[in-house]
């Protein structure tokens, strides 16, 4: 009985490459390539992988590679980000940080850019990491139509809204997708009424957070898409400490991306209910730390007291 290798081999090469594996996506491509050494070679093509790439992620407008696809579209493993030895040098500097970020609604792209970040400044090294996307006068229009009730509107970004922020190392030639994809929350800010949704990747004990927030009571429109680092405890790492953080998610050991959503959604829900576990055990320590100040004040006061009319009564 002839196996569907056997079957394969009888197509015409040009067929195959011109017709079958120019439809495929990156991860069924790499799929294919397992297959067989003959189809290991025609899907090895650098030219079909930077289509893919171009596709999946318009903000690559140079193309990339297959290695630079296999680095984008798979995650860290979160069990593995400490682990000694999995990840060389942490603290070999890159003069530069480039990001290339891709926001779509409903498969729409509404927002593509590339951004370079200057990584050897001391302004850079010693502030909280914040990189910003869109100019803080300007705004970007979308298609998305705001709901009279915003539990609704949140819903509709939750499940129509994808981001892809991709970070590239340009020296050591590694690349890492930050973004959960999907938000992992989308919050209406109730001072300012604007829709915040958060996409994430935890990373040991911190979480690498980036926010889109939306704007407009009809239309709505893009006000800012950012990344920062947040620890457990609430705050934010600073540039240098933040660089081998992100060193850590582009070279330690990778897992598919296939189920990206899934289990970055279920790390944030876990480092969201660490970090409010450690707040109340914070709150309830500064809580006893202040009643046993408040006692021995009292307490020094009765004594002083005391002394006095003691030393009035002799």
């Amino acid at each position: 009985m002839a196996t569907v290798t056997d079957l394969i081999s009888t197509v015409h090469q040009d067929i195959i490459e011109s017709h079958i594996l120019t439809r495929l996506d990156g991860a069924t491509l790499a799929s294919v390539s397992c297959v067989s050494s003959h189809l290991h070679s025609l899907a090895s093509n650098e030219i079909l992988w930077s289509k893919i790439c171009r596709s999946t992620w318009p903000s690559c407008s140079d193309g990339g590679s297959r290695s630079f696809f296999s680095d984008a579209y798979s995650m860290v493993e979160m069990e593995t980000t400490t682990a000694a030895g999995s990840v060389s040098d942490l603290d070999r500097p890159f003069p530069e940080l480039i990001s290339t970020v891709d926001l779509r609604y409903r498969g729409e792209l509404i927002l593509s850019r590339v951004v370079k970040t200057e990584t050897t400044t001391a302004w850079f090294k010693s502030s909280p990491l914040r990189i910003d996307l869109v100019d803080a006068k300007d705004t970007v229009a979308t298609p998305i139509k705001r709901r009279p009730r915003t539990e609704d509107t949140c819903r509709v970004l939750e499940k129509d809204l994808t981001l892809s922020w991709i970070v590239i190392d340009p020296i050591g030639k590694r690349a890492a997708n930050l973004s959960s994809h999907r938000p992992v929350s989308v919050q209406r800010n109730w001072i300012s009424g604007e829709l915040e949704a958060q996409f994430a990747t935890v990373v040991d004990t911190v979480e690498c957070v980036i926010t889109v927030v939306t704007c407009g009571e009809e239309e709505m429109h893009v006000r800012e898409v950012s990344l920062k680092v947040e620890k457990m405890e609430g705050t934010h790492l600073n540039g240098r400490d933040s660089l081998v953080i992100l060193r850590k998610v582009m070279e330690g050991k990778r897992v598919n991306g296939r189920h990206r959503e899934v289990e970055s959604k279920r790390s944030h829900e876990e480092f969201t209910e660490k970090k409010r576990e450690m707040k109340e055990k914070k709150m309830r320590v500064e809580s006893v730390f202040a009643i046993l100040t408040v006692s021995f004040g009292i307490l020094g006061f009765v004594s002083f007291v005391v002394f006095c009319l003691w030393r009035t009564s002799k």
